[in-house]
């Protein structure tokens, strides 16, 4: 029998009527759609909260966490029904592009403040910073500085730590690890972000759904592999918010396997996963 099906086995049957209520509460609490014939993945990622929980059936879940009020249940849902899937340097033209493109406009500022907006454990994040500090060869000016948010209290918690294991390093320029990174054993199997460094990203719960704060104000916004779990008209109104926070001409970096063709959102199209607010 297949993990899967041994979940699913070990876990009450997920009902129509429950299906559609979880699939109401998540859309309209973090965007994520859920369509129908999903009732056995669903089934399968939630078992353990459902088993662990003592509860007889998602209804009963379901019920728990909208009342939970610390909100760990919620994240804890959350972080079963999405895949936090990163790693440094992720989809590296976008770092390219980040280096040519705007860090030469940039670096006329005394200071300025890079979004990511779905930081997961922090690889992204840390990566804007290290290929902005390295292009600028260590001069004091500007400041550079990263805002990274994630609805997910526990992967933010593990971003903030900045550890990694070597394996999670070890495609980095052996000069990186040097600079940015400590190792916290003798063996060299997990290094940390040096304090310094870790200082200059500001880790902060942000569900993108709700309002943003009116105070950001961003150059770059990244915003990858967000949008695949949201519907267009999800998708657009998000668009429509990360661009009510960018400068003008400010840029919005979003996932190779996304697109905003056909969204009804204010961006310029610059290349692919890369647009530009033009007003």
């Amino acid at each position: 029998m297949s993990d899967l099906s041994t979940l699913v086995a070990a876990t009450p049957e997920i009902r129509p009527k429950e299906f559609i209520a979880l699939r109401d509460y998540v859309y309209k609490t973090f965007g994520l759609e859920l369509r129908d014939g999903k009732e056995r993945l669903v089934t399968a990622r939630l078992g353990k909260h459902m088993r662990t929980g003592g509860f007889r059936t998602f209804e009963q879940y379901i019920r728990h966490v909208q009342s939970d009020s610390t909100g760990d249940s919620l994240v804890s849902l959350i972080d079963a029904l999405t895949t936090n899937h990163t790693h440094f340097m992720r989809e590296p033209e976008h770092f390219k592009f980040l280096l040519t493109n705007i860090l030469p406009q940039m670096r006329r500022r005394p200071s300025f403040t890079i979004w990511s907006a779905a930081s997961s454990t922090g690889e992204e994040p840390y990566s804007i910073l290290f290929s902005l500090l390295d292009a600028l060869g260590g001069a004091s000016v500007p400041d550079v500085r990263i805002v990274a948010t994630d609805i997910s209290t526990r992967v933010l918690s593990a971003a903030r730590e900045g550890i990694y294991t070597a394996e999670r390093v070890r495609l980095l320029p052996p000069a990186w690890l040097q600079k940015f990174f400590t190792p916290t054993d003798k063996r060299k199997e997990n290094f940390q972000v040096r304090p310094e460094f870790r200082s200059k990203v500001e880790f902060r719960r942000l569900n993108l759904m709700e309002p943003l704060p009116a105070s950001m104000r961003h150059p770059v916004i990244f915003c990858r592999n967000v949008m695949i779990y949201f519907n267009k008209q999800t998708q657009a109104a998000l668009v429509r918010r990360l661009a009510g926070v960018l400068e003008p001409e400010g840029h919005l970096m979003v996932g190779h396997s996304e697109s905003l063709t056909g969204l009804d959102q204010p961006l310029k199209y610059i290349c692919p996963a890369v647009y530009r607010k033009t007003t």
